[in-house]
């Protein structure tokens, strides 16, 4: 399998109050590709959609209910501290649950988390061993 990764889709609770999350609160844009119960966002390379959590499930022929840590993060690179601190404050205003105020850790950098209405952990960090290219994506060496 080559290495690529090319759509990420939360299984939403409520899709409604999500879309409303990632438009209204994250300010995102859907693609025109999106739909009455899927929504698609063009990102920096990848595709994220959020689509209803038993429709996901029933498609993976797995059951839809669990509850605790899903054992993995999503994440949004900053240029700088301040604008971690910045979109932290942003966030903040509008109501959406702080998981992890902004802080230094360990491996060098400076993070914080925030959860989505279906408690999906998003990373907000500034990591400086990670450089931008000239089109805002990570360029790893």
């Amino acid at each position: 399998m080559n290495q690529f990764l090319h759509l990420v889709t939360l299984g939403v609770r409520d899709f409604k109050k999500s879309y409303e999350f990632y438009t209204q609160t994250l300010g995102w844009k859907p693609s025109g590709a999106s739909q009455d119960d899927v929504a698609f966002f063009q990102t920096s390379g990848v595709v994220f959609a959020i689509y209803p959590r038993e429709k996901l499930a029933e498609d993976a022929l797995v059951e839809s209910e669990g509850s605790g840590f899903a054992g993995f993060t999503l994440a949004h690179n900053a240029r700088s501290e301040a604008e971690v601190d910045e979109i932290i404050a942003d966030l903040k205003s509008k109501g959406v649950k702080i998981v992890k105020e902004p802080q230094k850790v360990f491996w060098g950098g400076y993070s914080s988390y925030f959860a989505d209405l279906d408690g999906y952990l998003w990373e907000v960090a500034f990591n400086p061993f990670f450089p931008f290219d000239k089109n805002g994506n990570l360029k790893l060496e």
